[in-house]
């Protein structure tokens, strides 16, 4: 594909458009503050972006990983105007194939696109799965 460029340069990802996807568009990232996301920005494992022509920052993808065997995926977004130009499936490709990560245990929370991450090899979970939801009891009592 020409006219995009998808990589894993963290020195490229560009916090003001991360941080205005998050906060204004992302049903999953309202409510978490600026200075939040750029910890987690700061933070991940690895961090990939998607780049117009013009160097502009039009797609992102970040991880969280013990870097031995296990990985988590976050924040995957590409912006409305450049969608259906394959940068979503280069994201996820280039983030769990083409990485460090691609003999991995991969886990991520979506409530769509699961077409997309289908295709990766990402499946409902099994009996195995555990999961606390955010702000859940510290405790819960027998």
């Amino acid at each position: 594909m020409t006219g995009y460029e998808v990589t894993a340069d963290p020195e490229r990802i560009d916090l003001d458009v991360v941080w205005s996807y998050l906060s204004r568009e992302a049903y999953w990232g309202r409510g978490r503050s600026r200075a939040d996301v750029e910890k987690q920005v700061a933070g991940a494992w690895r961090v990939v972006g998607a780049y117009a022509e013009d160097g502009s920052q039009v797609g992102f993808a970040r991880a969280v990983s013990d870097g031995v065997a296990f990985a988590y995926l976050a924040d995957v977004f590409v912006l409305s105007a450049h969608r259906r130009h394959g940068l979503g499936r280069r994201l996820v490709r280039t983030m769990i194939e083409d990485g460090p990560g691609a003999d991995f245990r991969w886990l991520l929370h979506t409530g769509d696109a699961t077409f997309l991450y289908a295709s990766f090899g990402f499946r409902p979970t099994d009996r195995t799965v555990l999961e606390r939801p955010a702000g859940g009891p510290a405790v819960v009592e027998p």
